[in-house]
């Protein structure tokens, strides 16, 4: 990411925390803004053409989806297309966060979180599944639906529609890495950080608390804990938190131990 991109998404995120009208439908709109210019590569060029006068931009947002979308979110699109980018696809790409994010706000107290790593399991353990999400040949909105149709009734209205939305539009990226940077945006839009947590047995709510008790303490901020049971770690844990992998497991005690006796 430029740092021109790392500039503009910070003015675009500063931005959101101001609107006070933002619901699901702000969020529904985005990721078809998010659609609609990163299936235009003359569409996506304009709006990120530095060189164009902001009003310019601006104008062209009013035009097209002026008509359709709301207020609120022709001025967030406004924003957006007013920052400067370092190319086209960071400007979708910022289209798509913002999207991801005002879902994240729209419904505050469900567990988007939880359903979107849900959601990513579900793929994870279904090659098949994740196969017919990924094809390059499938009808996109068909896509959607499947997701759609796979979490209706077991998932918020969030992280339903970020889920079928983001299937629709991977632009050469894999569909389940997309649901975990889902995750960890609506997470980081809600003030914390997400662990995975492996474990060879389920752990008790205790236990749970404990560990993200010191894992809050060690990263300072709030953690929120997703967990995974897989017993070929054998005992221990394994946690995850964005890069930083700490993993206390057996099995990678005896593997090490392995490489020492090798070695």
């Amino acid at each position: 990411m430029g740092s021109a991109t790392t500039q503009a998404t910070a003015a675009v995120t500063t931005a959101l925390a101001a609107v006070t009208s933002i619901d699901i439908d702000t969020a529904r709109e985005l990721f078809a803004a998010s659609r609609a210019v990163g299936d235009s590569s003359q569409l996506s060029g304009a709006l990120a053409d530095s060189s164009a006068p902001d009003q310019a931009r601006a104008d062209v947002v009013t035009a097209i989806f002026g008509g359709s979308f709301q207020p609120a979110t022709v001025s967030l699109l406004s924003t957006i297309v007013a920052q400067r980018w370092s190319s086209a696809d960071d400007l979708v790409d910022a289209i798509e966060e913002l999207a991801i994010r005002a879902a994240a706000i729209a419904e505050p107290d469900a567990d988007v979180e939880g359903d979107l790593f849900g959601f990513s399991r579900l793929v994870a353990d279904n090659p098949e599944l994740e196969l017919a999400l990924g094809s390059r040949l499938g009808d996109e909105s068909a896509k959607g639906a499947l997701v759609i149709s796979l979490l209706q009734g077991r998932a918020s209205e969030s992280a339903i529609l970020i889920a079928s939305s983001l299937v629709q539009q991977q632009r050469e990226r894999r569909a389940r890495q997309l649901v975990i940077r889902a995750m960890d945006l609506v997470a980081d839009q809600r003030g914390r950080t997400v662990a995975t947590v492996v474990s060879a047995t389920v752990l008790s709510q205790a236990q749970l608390q404990r560990l993200a008790g010191v894992l809050s303490a060690r990263y300072g901020t709030t953690v929120s804990l997703n967990t995974v049971v897989d017993p070929t770690v054998v005992g221990g844990l394994r946690v995850q938190i964005a890069d930083d992998v700490i993993d206390a497991s057996v099995s990678a005690r005896l593997a090490d131990l392995r490489q020492r006796l090798a070695g």
